[in-house]
């Protein structure tokens, strides 16, 4: 007795039989109902595996190793954690680290003040609404690189609007008339950095924060409004609960972003003055293609990998805690 297997076409159904489909070799095989899904997601994984997975595991084997890339027909030797305890006991190392910390936390600080106020500005419908809602989003929608570029032609002490009204207003108050130079010192050089950064990204922080603030049922604020609750009462109670896990996810992907900020400073300052603005990824990138020390290179990549996997991490069980604790019943 012959066993039939039901074939599916787009219109009708057609028994095949295991010899018919033996016959159809290699492509009956592959082509089998059975096999579909798995087909249909092979290109994807092998894209994953070749354009992700591959060079991250190269990667981190060749921190292992003391390579220079500049030496190419020189074998990388194995250095095993050396590259690592290099890398940790550097003071160089933990500058740049520091460096880093200041930029975000001044940057994800002032991104978070400035997309909240925004967010509670457009929440409320006014004439010209959209269009400069649309004004605001502009910022966001550049890349990092132009960004860089366009607040070095800001900061330019000769043609620079930035430089020359603060000229004209501090002309105005003393009667002196000086030149400013806006990234000749380190704290005005960060505090530039911080200032572009926040420029672009408040409106990535306005949004998230936007959204919880239309998602608030107006029947608790006209409540609110019967009770006589204060506005700080209405903020605390009614406002802040649902746009405080947004927040939180704001200062996770700010964070996380900003602690690998490259364009903007390498653009800017270049790490200057002196070094003072180099971030990690300023200098990895010098470790990498300037100093061609791969191996370092790798490793520094790697710690700066398992940095934001512990940012990540500190988020989630502060994010679990919180959930913990509001559903522990109240005595």
């Amino acid at each position: 007795m012959t066993t039939t297997a039901p074939f599916q076409t787009s219109d009708t159904t057609i028994a095949v039989t295991p010899a018919e489909r033996s016959a159809r070799g290699f492509l009956g095989w592959l082509m089998a109902p059975e096999r579909r899904g798995a087909l249909l997601i092979t290109p994807a994984i092998v894209t994953l595996v070749v354009v992700n997975i591959f060079p991250l595991l190269w990667s981190y084997g060749l921190s292992f190793f003391s390579y220079n890339a500049k030496y190419i027909t020189k074998p990388p030797r194995w250095n095993g954690l050396g590259n690592y305890i290099d890398l940790f006991t550097d003071p160089e190392v933990w500058g740049r680290f520091q460096n880093t910390a200041v930029i975000v936390v001044g940057s994800v600080f002032l991104q978070l003040v400035i997309g909240f106020l925004l967010a509670l500005l457009f929440a409320k419908e006014f004439p010209l609404r959209r269009y400069l809602l649309m004004l605001v989003l502009a910022p966001m929608m550049l890349s990092l690189s132009a960004v860089g570029v366009f607040f070095r032609l800001f900061y330019e002490p000769t043609f620079g609007f930035i430089p020359r009204s603060v000229q004209a207003i501090h002309f105005w108050l003393t009667g002196v008339d000086e030149p400013v130079v806006i990234l000749d010192t380190p704290v005005k050089a960060t505090l530039a950095i911080v200032f572009a950064d926040a420029w672009m990204w408040s409106p990535f922080v306005m949004l998230l924060v936007l959204a919880g603030l239309v998602s608030v049922p107006k029947y608790l604020y006209e409540a609110a409004e019967i009770d006589r609750a204060s506005a700080w009462r209405r903020f605390s109670t009614i406002t802040f609960p649902y746009i405080r896990s947004l927040l939180l996810l704001a200062l996770l992907f700010r964070t996380i972003e900003t602690f690998k900020i490259f364009d903007v400073p390498y653009v800017l300052t270049e790490g200057g003055p002196g070094t003072s603005t180099e971030t990690v990824s300023v200098y990895l990138f010098r470790v990498a293609f300037n100093y061609f020390r791969t191996g370092s290179a790798s490793a520094l990549g790697y710690i700066v990998l398992f940095g934001v996997i512990v940012l990540t991490s500190l988020y989630l069980y502060a994010i679990q805690a919180r959930g913990s604790a509001a559903a522990e019943p109240s005595d």
